[in-house]
């Protein structure tokens, strides 16, 4: 395993982040296909051994519980200084007025309820999961620079939203003196590729650490186009964000992929890390031989034809992620 500084910070993350959406209660939230608490801490743990030391959840994921499975198995099979913790807040918990968003009242609220799922007394990294544009900003980010000064989080991150938008907040909390973003974690693959025109040059120029999440395309680069499992069947969100245009794509990681002799996420995960904006991508586990090519995938180096061929088929997408 490999590591580096998240951004310009001094904290140092395993080259690929554990996705922890896999894990939790199929009955709680509605990821159906999650895993189990067993077979989600077999995953865990192997991450472990593996050397991952950076784990990412979010409280919505699966009504809490992927919080919940992954607090526990981190704590039985490691140190708690020796293991990365993130996870995100914005989506709806409860129904009702405050149920969700970046208010001062939901962030402070929030926290403590993640940190009491995670079973432990800081996160690392704390999240805002998307941009709220019902909330004035400057309440989100004092609010963040609060639970950063209580000891509830080490740093604090993003995720999907316009550049326009980051750049608004990292100038807002230079301006009060806040706590600064060190982290974002955007929708970015070989079938989405439109954060290099703002975002990925924005990040670079910032020092801004980036932990794309869909790396595989919602696994859609490591499968033949036309395959179907039990994600592709009940993802309505990752059903709207890929098209019949990006086929010929997918073709062609299989194409390189068979030329190597390896599987096709180790193309499609070698080509994001060759970027030396990203600092490790959020890789989604179901299965212990996911994990497996994604490591191997560090030491996979493209040379420039096999890029050319992955990336000139690229057509521009419409926004998609962000909500």
């Amino acid at each position: 395993m490999r590591y580096t500084r998240l951004g310009s910070t001094g904290l140092e993350v395993s080259a690929l982040s554990l996705g922890c959406m896999s894990f939790g209660e199929s009955a709680r939230g509605n990821h159906r296909w999650s895993l189990d608490e067993e077979s989600s801490r077999t995953i865990i743990r192997q991450a472990l051994e593996a050397g991952v030391n950076f784990f990412d959840t979010a409280n919505v994921y699966s009504d809490g519980s992927s919080e919940e499975i992954t607090g526990r198995a981190l704590r039985d099979y490691a140190a708690r200084d020796d293991v990365i913790i993130a996870t995100k807040v914005h989506g709806r918990m409860r129904p009702g007025p405050n149920g969700g968003g970046l208010s001062r009242r939901a962030i402070m609220s929030e926290i403590d309820h993640s940190l009491r799922r995670l079973g432990v007394d800081y996160v690392d990294l704390y999240q805002i999961h998307r941009f709220d544009p019902h909330t004035p900003l400057e309440e989100t980010l004092e609010a963040l620079h609060d639970v950063v000064k209580a000891g509830k989080a080490r740093y604090i991150g993003a995720s999907s939203m316009h550049s326009w938008q980051f750049a608004k907040a990292l100038y807002t909390s230079e301006l009060h003196g806040w706590t600064r973003f060190a982290s974002m974690q955007n929708h970015y693959n070989l079938l989405y590729r439109e954060e290099e025109r703002e975002m990925l040059p924005l990040c670079a120029d910032q020092g801004i650490g980036v932990i794309p999440w869909s790396p595989l395309a919602r696994g859609r680069l490591t499968r033949p186009w036309d395959a179907v499992t039990a994600r592709t069947e009940t993802d309505e969100f990752g059903a709207n964000l890929y098209h019949e245009d990006d086929r010929i794509i997918v073709e062609r990681v299989a194409e390189i992929a068979a030329k190597r002799g390896i599987p096709a996420a180790q193309v499609a995960l070698a080509w994001l890390g060759q970027n030396p904006v990203v600092t490790a991508p959020i890789v989604g586990v179901t299965k212990p031989e996911h994990l497996e090519d994604a490591v191997a995938a560090l030491d996979v180096e493209l040379d420039a034809e096999e890029v050319g061929l992955l990336e000139a088929p690229y057509a521009p997408h419409p926004v998609a992620g962000f909500r």
